[in-house]
């Protein structure tokens, strides 16, 4: 091996090699293989984890709202890595949609309601309604503690 560095995102390396045989030299591309946590269903049955599911069912719920492609692979990517960090072998799937709801919230909370009334199982109008009272409840949070941060210097000094 004559040179490695890091390449692409920092998630490959890049190596240079030389053939023992003939001497000539080439490049190779090494990415580690993570493995997913096995995903307990609610039912008690384990299944491997399905990155093409996870993709499917946030892209259905996003159907036809303004979200580029490149932002929910972005989710299903933040999605993928608190998993893997979680260190577990098995995770209940009840987390896993407990993160696509987080990362949907945050993309469209359209595409969060449609998720969270199959996920949750609305059964009534209610649900829908004590739902949305919910984000608009957080988004209320949001905004003042964003308008605490714009206040000009004086006035987060009179505030204290």
């Amino acid at each position: 091996m004559t040179d490695s560095r890091l390449a692409a995102d920092g998630s490959q390396i890049r190596r240079r090699r030389e053939c023992l045989s003939c001497g000539e030299r080439f490049t190779t591309f090494e990415t580690a293989e993570l493995v997913m946590p096995r995903v307990i269903k609610s039912h008690g049955s384990r299944e491997p984890f399905d990155e093409h599911k996870l993709l499917q069912g946030m892209t259905k719920a996003l159907e036809k709202r303004p979200v580029e492609s490149e932002a929910i692979a972005q989710s299903v990517a933040r999605i993928c890595r608190r998993l893997r960090l979680l260190g577990e072998r098995e995770v209940p799937a009840r987390t896993i949609g407990e993160y696509v709801m987080e990362e949907l919230r945050l993309l469209d909370e359209v595409a969060y309601v449609r998720f969270a009334s199959v996920y949750r199982s609305f059964q009534d109008i209610e649900a829908f309604r004590d739902e949305i009272e919910r984000l608009r409840h957080q988004r209320r949070r949001r905004d003042e503690a964003r308008g605490q941060d714009e206040l000009p210097l004086e006035d987060h000094d009179r505030r204290r």
